[in-house]
C-alpha cells in the first residue's frame, strides 16, 4: 500500500482502539493515535528509499540498511505478522524505561505520519530533513511531557506494525508466512489489489479518514463539545 494509505489506516486503528489504549486524558489519547499512525510506517525501514529510510537523512538511511539486512531484504523480516510486532514492541519496551528514548521513538512516529501525510498538509517544512527533525521533536515533547508513563509505547508501536502488515496482505505482492517463511520462503496474500490503484485512492484512503474521524468522535471528549452544538441546529432537539 502507499505510503499515505499505511499512515490513515494507522490512524484510524489508533482511534478504534482507543477504548482499550493504556492511555488517559486527551493528551494520552492523541499521543496514542499518532503513535500508531506513525509506527504503521515502520515496517518499510527494511529499504532504502522509502519514506522511513529518507526521512532524517543518514540518520535513518543507515539504520534502514542493517534492519534490511538483518530482516533478509523488503516484504521479509519487518513485514512478518508474528515476528515483526514482537521485535518492534520488544525494543520499544526496552525504549520506554529512558526518557530519551520515548522521546525519539514518539518523535520518529510523528515525523513519519507528517511525511506519509504531506498531501493534505500546508507548505513543505515536515518534507524537510530539518523541518522534520525539529517539528516532530517539539510534537514528541509536548505530548509525554503533559501524558502519562510512556509504558503505553510497546503496544503503539506492536499495533501499528501489525496494521501495517495487514495492509500490504491485501495487495498482490503479499507478505511472509508468519515464521514459516525462515525455513521455506513463502508469502500470502488476500487479495488480488495493486498498489496505487483507484481503488486504493478513491475508497480505502476516504474510508480510513472517516473511521479515524467517527472513532475520534465516538471515543473522546470530541462528542461532548459537538453533540450539544447538534443539539442546537435548526430541526433537532
Amino acid at each position: 500500500m502507499l505510503g499515505h494509505s499505511h499512515a490513515l489506516s494507522g490512524l484510524a486503528a489508533g482511534a478504534a482502539t482507543l477504548p482499550w489504549a493504556p492511555v488517559g486524558g486527551t493528551v494520552g489519547q492523541v499521543a496514542w493515535i499518532a503513535a500508531v499512525g506513525g509506527m504503521a510506517m515502520l515496517p518499510d525501514l527494511d529499504h532504502s528509499g522509502s519514506t522511513v529510510s529518507d526521512m532524517w537523512g543518514p540518520l535513518t538511511d543507515v539504520p534502514s540498511g542493517a534492519v534490511g539486512r538483518l530482516a533478509q531484504g523488503h516484504r521479509w523480516g519487518t513485514h512478518d505478522a508474528v515476528l515483526a510486532p514482537l521485535a518492534f514492541g520488544a525494543l520499544a519496551l526496552a525504549a520506554a524505561n529512558a526518557s530519551w528514548a520515548s522521546l525519539l521513538l514518539m518523535a520518529l512516529a510523528i515525523g513519519l505520519a507528517l511525511r506519509a501525510l504531506h498531501f493534505v498538509i500546508p507548505g513543505r517544512a515536515e518534507n524537510t530533513v530539518v523541518g522534520n527533525l525539529v517539528l516532530p521533536w517539539a510534537g514528541a515533547w509536548l505530548l509525554l511531557a503533559h501524558s502519562p508513563s510512556p509504558a503505553w509505547l510497546p503496544w503503539a508501536v506492536a499495533l501499528g506494525v501489525l496494521t501495517h502488515i495487514a495492509g500490504d496482505a491485501l495487495t498482490t505482492q503479499g507478505v511472509p508466512v508468519p515464521v514459516l517463511w525462515l525455513l521455506r520462503r513463502s508469502r500470502v496474500a488476500l487479495t488480488p489489489l495493486r498498489t496505487g490503484t483507484t481503488l486504493e485512492k478513491v475508497v480505502l484512503v476516504p474510508a480510513f479518514v472517516l473511521v479515524t474521524l467517527y472513532c475520534v468522535y465516538l471515543n473522546t471528549d470530541v462528542r461532548a463539545t459537538v453533540d450539544p452544538l447538534l443539539q442546537g441546529l435548526p430541526g433537532r432537539g
